[in-house]
């Protein structure tokens, strides 16, 4: 195969040309080396490890769950006006526009 000087040495750079200027043997791929094994744990483990990990939970108490509770309400509420307000504007916008 005819090929120029800088094409033979960017070949040889990366590989695909030996120094003679033929194409070097073919390489082996590597495999890649199987992962070992790990055990399985059973179900009976699992629950256990799981209750275990549930314990070391902090739960909020009663006071704090309210609290949150309506802080989540209230940002509910504050969120729906807002949006059902600029729902509002836009629409009487776009009809007071278009209707004229």
């Amino acid at each position: 195969m005819a090929m120029n000087r800088q094409t033979k040495r960017l070949l040889q750079k990366q590989g695909q040309l030996g120094a003679d200027g033929e194409s070097p043997p073919p390489r082996r791929e590597m495999r890649p080396t199987p992962k070992p094994r790990t055990e399985r744990t059973t179900l009976l483990q699992y629950v256990r490890e799981a209750r275990a990990e549930l314990r070391k939970v902090a739960w909020p108490n009663r006071p704090e769950i309210v609290r949150y509770s309506i802080i989540v309400l209230a940002t509910m509420v504050v969120l729906t006006t807002f949006i059902f307000g600029l729902d509002y504007v836009v629409a009487k916008g776009i009809f007071f526009l278009f209707d004229s």
